[in-house]
């Protein structure tokens, strides 16, 4: 199977795997929800393995982690990649001396945050999420990063909403994207 056959076969089989719970958590959303892929090690396996494939070389010193799927797959892929792994969290979660940064939701802002002392200047950072919405969240925790001085080398996901424009966003704010799979117009 040629490299361009493996890609697609992977992405099929993630996005075969990830339930759709529609009207959740409000009327006319379709909520994807990835614990299938986490509940089957074979899938979860591959799932890592596929970002473990494209980034192995990619020369990455932090891999930062979106509370709280996120972090579910960067403990794996950071070992993999014999990288650092950075939680970026929710405000009020890290013990220590925090940056932060506010960002607006469609139904007021959030706030995340990032140990001062976890990216420094120079980093090589690839920014991970299980799935890019509005792309509030990402591009919060990329000027996050980018306050600190990294580079971000891509931000990544399982799943692009393209009709949502988060990676539409991250693209036009000059940051690379990288998803396994997309659902579009559901």
């Amino acid at each position: 199977m040629d490299p361009e056959e493996q890609s697609k076969y992977f992405r099929d089989y993630i996005r075969s795997r990830v339930r759709t719970i529609p009207d959740w958590p409000i009327d006319g959303v379709q909520f994807r929800d990835i614990t299938p892929l986490l509940q089957n090690p074979a899938t979860f396996r591959r799932l890592v393995d596929c970002f473990v494939h494209r980034y192995y070389e990619h020369d990455i010193d932090v891999l930062a982690c979106i509370d709280a799927r996120g972090f579910i797959i960067g403990g794996a892929l950071a070992y993999e990649l014999s990288t650092s792994l950075v939680p970026i969290r929710k405000k009020g979660k890290l013990p220590f001396d925090t940056v932060s940064e506010t960002y607006s939701l469609e139904y007021g802002t959030a706030e995340v945050e990032l140990h001062k002392d976890a990216v420094h200047k120079g980093n090589r950072v690839l920014l991970l999420d299980d799935l890019i919405a509005t792309g509030g969240t990402m591009l919060a925790a990329a000027s996050l990063i980018q306050r600190q001085g990294g580079e971000i080398i891509e931000a990544a996901a399982i799943i692009d909403l393209p009709d949502l424009g988060g990676s539409s966003k991250l693209n036009n704010s000059g940051i690379d994207v990288f998803s396994i799979c997309e659902f579009e117009g559901e």
